[in-house]
């Protein structure tokens, strides 16, 4: 997977979306002390505007990937592809 550079642009209530606890949340400085300042994400304060954080993303978003709605990014975040397994290729038919 690629390392993708995620700028989270705070919304309108100071909020953006935390992979590493995987919510939506403020970004006060009880969040960037006890959450950001140990991430091994974090990768920035977006100009002030937020927060960036780089990690692995497998959807297909650009890079640096812009997010400026943290409920929409919360959302895109749960839905994980499913593999496409061909099972008929791994049954044993024994003719008897």
């Amino acid at each position: 997977m690629r390392q993708i550079r995620h700028v989270n642009i705070a919304d309108e209530s100071s909020r953006v979306y935390c992979c590493l606890r995987n919510k939506v949340v403020k970004l006060d400085e009880e969040q960037k002390k006890d959450f950001c300042g140990k991430c091994r994400m974090y990768a920035g304060d977006a100009g002030g505007q937020g927060v960036e954080c780089v990690w692995e993303d497998m959807r297909p978003v650009g890079n640096p990937h812009l997010v400026r709605n943290p409920a929409a990014e919360l959302h895109s975040n749960q839905i994980k592809p499913v593999a496409n397994h061909d099972h008929l290729a791994t049954c044993i038919v024994v003719a008897g």
